[in-house]
């Protein structure tokens, strides 16, 4: 591979270019549970004049491309299971144009979110996708990520308004105009988000962004039982109460918080509420929603509008991961998701329970009730078949459920290696016309190959 590094070192420069072992390394895994495989070399593009110069000479020599952001993906996505070029997009990392007028802003793929906030907060804007982590915003659009806000503001296909893509014959497009809505030709914004690098290489985001509110105010409602705590859940998505976040942290995970930062939430499913607007509004939104819950089940409510208050309250949501695992020292993480139509939500976390205890899988729950999705996070022994055979048995089990209900197989956390074999049995005859736009547009099929709708393969673990 000496011959790769020396030919993309003569179109970049030699600092663009790195086969280092310590950096093949990190750019051969994400935050999944899937066995890293190390590329043969990193590049480290800082223009989109680099991007089209190397996909150039991928397409000319025939080499695999797999774009790489934060790496902070929990499927695999950018695991380059052939080897190859991982394009490292966090060099691209400018804030290009701010429209306040438009609510738009212009961006390159590596701008981290909180980044990204932090730069609007002076015209009185955010952006609102939040998926928990810090994650870079074109990896955001690759996986059309979303999060804990995604009930209100919707996920990042409903806040991207348009691409630059440079796909992978080099040529560079534009999906879309900046207005605010188009009936002219096909939606390929839309196709691009979501796409996981298997159609090209985002190289400039138009996001949607927002006015800042007047008030937010947090509460915590906490249930003897997860069937009304998801029920309350489906209850204040009935009512058209406009909630901007409803989380579901299920007893596991508030014990697991409790033990790991010293706070003394009640350890029974609880859902974390947020609500934002002029006073008013929110004053008579957490009212309306406090009936509605009670009716419900729910044995306490406490809501809190100090600043500090609502973000040590939401700390602890943000935090339940590595609280779970902090009571496994040594174990791995495996982490799944699925989304289901709201009614069927308290069904689904029901089975998903049942399926922890008939399993014995050590997991636990928290999702965006609000939108029909949630996940389980599991602490598994990587170096133990049986146990890794019991939180795959899991995942199947919970993925059925969930179409079962007439849900996906991943609400958020994407398709990329993880979820590839459940692709047939959810789209049907509709999988083919993927898999066709994808040969159309990636003919020698190098854009992240063995991803989202590619032929799966048996699921490895590290």
């Amino acid at each position: 591979m000496n011959r790769l590094k020396e030919d993309l070192r003569a179109i970049l420069r030699s600092d663009q270019v790195s086969d280092s072992e310590s950096i093949l390394e990190q750019h051969s895994h994400d935050e999944s549970y899937h066995t890293p495989v190390l590329p043969d070399v990193v590049v480290f593009p800082e223009s989109t004049e680099d991007v089209v110069a190397v996909i150039s000479y991928a397409a000319k020599q025939g080499v695999a491309v797999v774009p790489f952001g934060a790496g902070s993906s929990l499927e695999g996505h950018v695991i380059p299971v052939s080897g190859g070029i991982s394009l490292d997009m966090m060099r691209m990392n400018q804030v290009l144009e701010v429209r306040p007028d438009d609510f738009l802003v212009r961006v390159q793929p590596g701008v981290l979110k909180d980044e990204l906030n932090e730069r609007l907060g002076r015209y009185g804007l955010f952006f609102p996708v939040d998926p928990g982590s810090n994650a870079s915003l074109g990896g955001m659009a690759a996986t059309n990520a979303s999060g804990t806000t995604t009930v209100r503001y919707g996920a990042m296909r409903d806040n991207v308004r348009a691409l630059e893509v440079v796909l992978p014959n080099g040529k560079v497009i534009q999906t879309s105009s900046l207005a605010p809505k188009s009936s002219s030709g096909y939606n390929i914004t839309s196709l691009f988000v979501g796409s996981e690098g298997t159609l090209g290489v985002i190289t400039e985001l138009w996001l949607r962004v927002w006015g800042i509110p007047e008030q937010t105010v947090a509460a915590r409602a906490v249930f003897s039982d997860v069937e009304h705590c998801v029920r309350a859940a489906t209850a204040i998505v009935g009512a058209g109460i406009p909630v901007v976040r409803m989380e579901l942290v299920d007893g596991p995970y508030i014990a697991a918080v409790n033990q790991y930062s010293g706070s003394d939430f009640p350890t029974l499913p609880t859902l974390f509420l947020e609500f934002h607007g002029n006073r008013r509004h929110v004053e008579a939104d957490v009212e309306v929603a406090k009936e509605v819950i009670e009716d419900e089940g729910c044995t306490s409510f406490d809501f809190v509008t100090d600043e500090k208050a609502r973000q040590d309250m939401w700390a602890a949501r943000h935090h339940a991961l590595y609280a779970f695992m902090h009571q496994y020292p040594g174990f791995g993480h495996m982490s799944t998701d699925v989304c289901v139509p709201v009614s069927k939500l308290p069904e689904a976390v029901l089975r998903a329970k049942e399926l922890l205890s008939q399993t014995g899988v050590r997991g636990a729950i928290v999702g965006h009730v609000g939108d029909g999705n949630f996940h389980v996070s599991m602490a598994v022994d990587r170096g133990n078949p049986d146990d890794m055979a019991r939180a795959d048995a899991f995942n199947e089990q919970l993925v059925y459920t969930a179409l079962s209900l007439g849900g996906t197989c991943t609400g958020e956390h994407g398709v990329g290696l993880g979820k590839r074999k459940y692709q047939q049995k959810e789209h049907g005859d509709a999988l083919a016309v993927m898999q066709a736009i994808r040969a159309a547009v990636d003919p020698q099929h190098l854009m992240n190959p063995g991803k989202l709708v590619d032929p799966a393969t048996t699921t490895t673990h590290t």
